[in-house]
């Protein structure tokens, strides 16, 4: 069973009160919680994600079920739909940052990062080394095709959830060391324990507060890590 399947398998066909598609950010929302994730841009950026009414008529389950689109941005909003699932399901998350989480457990070894978090660049010091992986290489980046020589040394991996909505998950994780403290992180990051079945030791994702404020916020094109209203809350696995 893939990730795919363990994150939709109790989704229920649940009434949507609102989608919104932003630049940086996708929110579904439903009577009962709501859920964000990075709207992913690259890709198949002119073919329609679905007739207004038909989205409109849609449920929860069947806008999850989006996520395994080839439209990312139709992928994005499928991420947005499961984590709104169970952002309502869920409530042992406590307030936690991810970025604090690799600070910590990776000070003076080699970290491996998939995705150019800006603040991984601020802690590169704290760090014996700071391998980053990225679709886009910025400067001192490695690529994607890297990940199979270089992220098998890394003692701490930070996974960025948008691998989930870009259908690279499996792909990437097969690559971690066994041995390595694992986290996946970001606000398309599902709140759900599901991912402790792949390893994860920290589940990092963001929990919506005041979702007027975030609305408006979402729909003026404010960058995620702006966006207030938020908070930053994770789920760890003990065992």
């Amino acid at each position: 069973m893939t990730v795919y399947e363990k994150l939709l398998k109790d989704i229920p066909p649940l009434p949507i009160e609102e989608i919104l598609v932003g630049v940086y950010s996708v929110l579904v929302k439903t009577a009962k919680s709501t859920g964000i994730a990075s709207t992913v841009k690259y890709g198949k950026m002119h073919s329609s994600i679905g007739k207004v009414k038909q989205l409109e008529q849609k449920n929860l389950r069947e806008i999850a079920e989006l996520v395994y689109s080839e439209n990312l941005i139709a992928a994005s909003l499928g991420m947005a739909a499961i984590n709104c699932y169970w952002a309502g399901h869920e409530q042992n998350d406590i307030p936690i940052n991810g970025k604090e989480i690799i600070r910590e457990r990776g000070r003076e070894k080699t970290v491996g990062v998939i995705g150019h978090f800006p603040f991984v660049e601020i802690d590169r010091d704290v760090y014996k080394k700071l391998l980053i992986f990225e679709k886009f290489p910025q400067k001192g980046d490695l690529e994607e095709k890297d990940i199979p020589m270089y992220l098998p040394q890394a003692d701490v991996v930070a996974l960025t959830a948008t691998t989930l909505t870009n259908h690279t998950f499996h792909d990437v994780i097969q690559h971690m060391s066994p041995d390595s403290y694992k986290i996946i992180l970001g606000p398309s990051t599902p709140l759900s324990q599901v991912l402790f079945d792949y390893g994860f030791h920290a589940v990092c994702g963001t929990r919506i507060r005041d979702y007027d404020h975030v609305r408006k916020q979402v729909a003026l094109a404010t960058p995620i890590r702006y966006l207030e209203g938020v908070e930053f809350v994770g789920i760890l696995n003990e065992k």
